[in-house]
């Protein structure tokens, strides 16, 4: 079951910095625009706040794959950010759109079972 949840935890942090990504470099061109559904003015009025978004979401994933190399010892860690990783999703679900759950906290909730039952 382990192995599950770590498989789970990894693909949770290489999503987070694929919206790392999306947030930090790709927010205001095209396949930004549509993958978060803005104009290019309203992409580049607020560039720099999905940056800031974008270096969040890479702190995500580096706490993550910090878990994941401390092996059995990293447990609480993985739990740490998982839970960050939901409560994120689901703040980001209530404020600016449902998908954010699917994306994000469903997920999270996923890994978070796995581990516990690990």
């Amino acid at each position: 079951m382990s192995t599950i949840a770590n498989t789970v935890v990894g693909l949770i942090a290489l999503l987070h910095v694929y919206i790392l990504v999306l947030e930090m470099f790709l927010w205001d061109k095209p396949f930004g625009l549509h993958a978060f559904g803005q104009t290019q003015e309203a992409a580049t009025a607020s560039k720099v706040l999905a940056a800031n978004q974008g270096l969040y979401n890479g702190f995500l994933a580096a706490g993550l794959f910090w878990g994941l190399s401390l092996g059995a010892a990293g447990t609480s860690v993985k739990m740490f950010f998982l839970l960050c990783v939901l409560a994120a999703g689901l703040y980001g679900a209530a404020t600016v759109g449902r998908k954010i759950l699917f994306i994000q906290a469903v997920p999270a909730a996923i890994g978070l079972a796995f581990l516990l039952l690990s």
